[in-house]
């Protein structure tokens, strides 16, 4: 009968690693490598391994998921520069893009991040320099002397999710290819 028991508990762990290796959400791909470890570990101490099962239990889990959440967290974040003055206009619809930016990238499990500058140019260098993903910039159109916000974008994934779900009137969109370090030598 005990051996019934271990074979269920051994059966699991294929079962969740199947589960972690599907899930899109990394946070619930975290919980999961979390479940998916103190398995192993109760696997581990059955079978007599103590030593094995507390170290599986202490680094493999504990640890490792704490790394994978510093992780996780600091590579989810699309950085925007904007410029000072932009960001100070709460009269425009900028406020309003922002609003749906965070929308459009919510989906993908992103944050955004606002980084300011204070002149065009130093805005330009940072997408140059790849401290930013994207740089939102305020112009006026040529044929009703209309105020938009243009968004550059670096990323190519990126510029794909806001060419199809950022399609507003007030704003506009291109993509700009950044070389690498290799390239520019």
């Amino acid at each position: 009968m005990i051996d019934l028991y271990i074979y269920l508990i051994v059966a699991l762990l294929p079962l969740v690693a199947i589960i972690l290796i599907v899930q899109v959400n990394p946070y619930y791909a975290l919980v999961i490598r979390g479940v998916l470890g103190a398995i192993a570990a109760l696997i581990y101490a059955i079978l007599g391994a103590a030593d094995v099962a507390l170290t599986e239990a202490l680094v493999g889990t504990m640890l490792a998921i704490t790394l994978y959440l510093v992780a996780v967290r600091s590579s989810f974040v699309m950085r925007l520069g904007v410029l000072t003055e932009l960001e100070s206009q709460t009269a425009s619809y900028f406020p309003e893009l922002i609003t749906k930016l965070k929308q459009v990238i919510k989906q993908y499990y992103l944050r955004l991040e606002l980084i300011q500058y204070p002149d065009l140019k130093s805005l330009e260098a940072a997408l140059k320099a790849k401290e930013v993903h994207a740089i939102c910039t305020q112009q006026k159109t040529a044929k009703n002397n209309q105020q938009i916000y243009h968004t550059t974008v670096r990323v190519p994934r990126l510029f794909e999710i806001f060419q199809t779900k950022l399609n507003f009137a007030e704003t506009s969109l291109s993509y700009v290819s950044v070389p690498t370090e290799e390239e520019q030598h």
